[in-house]
C-alpha cells in the first residue's frame, strides 16, 4: 500500500511538473521574443530553494515541484502601468494573444512528439483493433442483449460510423449514456438494424453495452498435472468449443466451467490447423492471485497483441489521427457534461490522475508515456477555454478588444479575471470532491451526491 500510494505521488508530480513546465516554456520563449520583460521563470511553487539571476529574470527551484509559472512585467490588470515598453500590457494586442495561445499550443504540441517518439519505439495495440468488429461476448441482461445483438455478429455501422474498429466503437458507447444508438450488424450473411441504448456503468459512468470483442482462446501456458495438461493440451493450442459450444471469447470459458459444476466438458480444440477433441474434468481449486475456490482446468490464455516500429512519417501522422480523434472526444465529452448527457463523474481531478499515473508507471513506462501526452493534450484544450483566468479567457478578452477596437475598462476586466477564478475554485473544488467519492469504497459511495 505504501509503495502505491508512494508512486501515485512521485508519478503526478513528474508528470504535471512536465506538463507545467512546458506550458509556462511556451509564453517564457514567445514573451521574450517579443520583449516583454519576465521576472521570474519558477520550477514548481512556493518558497523559492535555489536559482540564479540573469537579465532582468530570476531563474529559480521553488518548494513544490508540481508544476511551475512564468511571472511576467505587467500581465496582470490590476498592476498600476509604469509606462516601460517592455511590459506586457504595452505590446500590441496581437503579440500578447500569441503569448497567451504558446502556452496551451506547447502542451498539444508535446502530445504529439511524445506519441511519435512512442511510435516510433512501439506501436502497440490489441489484435482485435486491427480486424474486423466480430462480437465474442454479450452479458446477459445488458443493453447489448436486449437489442437482440449476439456473439458472432459483426458490426458493420454504429450511429454514423460505417465498419467501424472496436476503439472507435467503445468510445462512442462511452459517449453515449442513454443515447439510442443506431447499429447494424452482419449475421450469418444477414444484414439486421438495431438500436442500442449505453446505459451508466461504473465508478465514472461512462456508456456501456455488455459486448466484448471476438478473443480467440488461445493457451499461452498449460500448467503441469493439472487437468488440461493431462488431457494432452499444449501451449499455442486454441480451443473452439466446450461441450460444442463455441468459444468467441477466451474470459468467458470461466463461467462456462463453473456453470458446468465439474461435470467432465467435452473440449474442442484446435493445433496447427488440426481439429482435435479431449474430454476434461474440472478441479475446485485456488490460484496464484485468485485464493478463491473455482472450478479450473490449468491453463493460462494469451491476449493478442500487434506489435510493430513504424517510421518517422507514419509514427507522426498515426500521432496527430490520434490526438486529433481524442481531442474531438474531449470537447464532446465536455458538451455533454454540461448538457447533462453526461455524467460529471468521468471528470479526473489531481487524485485521480495521481491514481492514473501511478498505475501507468507501476504498468510500464510506454503507458506512462502514453497517459503524460494524453493528460498533456487535455491541459493545452482545457487553457483554451473561455474562462478568466485562464488562457482562453485572455484570448478571448484580446479579440473583443481587437473586434471593438478599444481596451476594455480596467475594472471590467478586474470583475471579469474575479468571476472567472470564482468559476475555477468551483471547478476544482468539483473534482477533487469527484476524486474522494470515486476513491471511497463502493458501499459507501452511494452516501454521496
Amino acid at each position: 500500500m505504501l509503495y502505491v500510494v508512494i508512486t501515485n505521488i512521485v508519478a503526478v508530480a513528474v508528470v504535471l511538473g512536465v506538463m507545467i513546465l512546458i506550458h509556462e516554456l511556451g509564453h517564457f520563449v514567445a514573451a521574450k521574443y517579443f520583449g516583454i520583460r519576465v521576472e521570474v521563470f519558477s520550477f514548481g511553487f512556493g518558497k523559492r530553494l535555489w536559482g540564479f539571476r540573469k537579465g532582468e529574470t530570476d531563474y529559480r527551484i521553488s518548494l513544490l515541484p508540481f508544476g511551475g509559472y512564468v511571472k511576467m512585467a505587467g500581465e496582470n490588470p490590476d498592476e498600476t502601468p509604469t509606462g516601460r515598453p517592455d511590459e506586457f500590457q504595452a505590446k500590441p494586442r496581437w503579440q500578447r494573444f500569441v503569448v497567451a495561445l504558446m502556452g496551451p499550443a506547447m502542451n498539444i504540441v508535446l502530445a504529439v512528439v511524445l506519441l511519435t517518439g512512442l511510435f516510433m519505439y512501439r506501436y502497440q495495440k490489441p489484435a482485435y483493433q486491427e480486424g474486423p468488429a466480430d462480437i465474442g461476448w454479450v452479458e446477459p441482461d445488458s443493453p447489448a442483449s436486449s437489442a437482440g445483438l449476439a456473439a458472432g455478429d459483426r458490426i458493420t455501422r454504429i450511429d454514423d460510423a460505417q465498419n467501424p474498429p472496436w476503439e472507435d466503437i467503445e468510445l462512442t458507447v462511452a459517449a453515449n449514456v442513454g443515447q439510442p444508438l443506431a447499429v447494424d450488424v452482419e449475421r450469418q450473411g444477414e444484414r439486421l438494424e438495431r438500436t442500442l441504448t449505453p446505459r451508466a456503468e461504473g465508478r465514472a459512468e461512462l456508456g456501456y453495452a455488455g459486448w466484448s470483442p471476438r478473443l480467440p482462446a488461445k493457451l499461452q501456458a498449460v500448467e503441469p498435472g493439472r487437468p488440461a495438461a493431462q488431457a494432452g493440451l499444449a501451449a499455442g493450442d486454441e480451443i473452439v468449443a466446450l461441450n460444442g459450444k463455441p468459444v468467441l471469447f477466451w474470459p468467458a470459458i470461466s463461467e462456462m466451467l463453473q456453470k458446468n459444476e465439474g461435470k467432465p466438458i467435452e473440449v474442442d480444440y484446435r493445433r496447427q490447423g488440426k481439429q482435435n477433441s479431449t474430454t476434461i474434468t474440472p478441479v475446485l481449486s485456488a490460484a496464484e492471485g485468485d485464493p478463491q475456490q473455482r472450478w479450473r482446468i490449468g491453463v493460462m490464455f494469451q491476449n493478442e497483441m500487434i506489435t510493430r516500429q513504424l517510421g518517422p512519417v507514419e509514427a507522426f501522422s498515426q500521432s496527430l489521427a490520434t490526438n486529433k480523434k481524442f481531442a474531438l472526444l474531449i470537447f464532446e465529452f465536455v458538451g455533454k457534461i454540461f448538457s447533462r448527457e453526461m455524467s460529471p463523474r468521468t471528470l479526473e481531478g489531481p487524485i485521480g490522475i495521481a491514481r492514473l499515473s501511478g498505475a501507468a508507471a507501476r504498468q510500464s513506462l510506454a503507458d506512462l508515456i502514453s497517459l503524460m501526452a494524453a493528460i498533456s493534450l487535455n491541459l493545452g484544450i482545457f487553457n483554451l477555454f473561455p474562462i478568466p483566468v485562464l488562457d482562453g479567457g485572455l484570448i478571448l478578452l484580446l479579440l473583443i478588444e481587437g473586434t471593438i477596437r478599444r481596451d476594455l475598462n480596467q475594472k471590467v476586466k478586474e470583475r471579469i479575471i474575479q468571476v472567472g477564478f470564482a468559476f475555477l475554485m468551483l471547478i476544482a473544488v468539483f473534482v477533487i470532491y469527484n476524486d474522494i467519492v470515486k476513491s471511497l469504497p463502493e458501499r459507501l459511495e452511494h452516501f454521496f451526491p
